[in-house]
């Protein structure tokens, strides 16, 4: 294995363990507002290191320009339905967590 090999899996398996922790933030978390902010923030961190990890193993540029592509969508996605989601929760009355 050569150098590259052990960076691209270094940020792959980082990838993989933020996209564990937003899960475990999504099953754990008390309520609406806080599993969103758990699972968006892990995942759109989560998806960059893989697609870091991926960018590196690119054999060329047109590659890594369309894994960046696929990234900068997710990160659109997500915040636009995240905030559709907790939208419609404050509609509903869903108050946020209070200790």
């Amino acid at each position: 294995m050569t150098l590259i090999d052990v960076f691209s899996a270094v940020l792959l398996i980082a990838g993989g363990i933020f996209f564990l922790a937003g899960t475990l933030g999504l099953l754990r978390f008390p309520d609406v507002y806080t599993r969103l902010h758990a699972l968006t923030k892990a995942d759109n961190v989560g998806l960059g290191l893989v697609v870091a990890g991926l960018a590196v193993q690119a054999q060329s540029w047109a590659t890594m320009g369309k894994l960046l592509l696929i990234w900068g969508l997710v990160l659109l996605a997500g915040a636009s339905i995240s905030h559709l989601i907790a939208s419609r929760a404050l509609q509903r009355g869903i108050r946020p967590w209070r200790r």
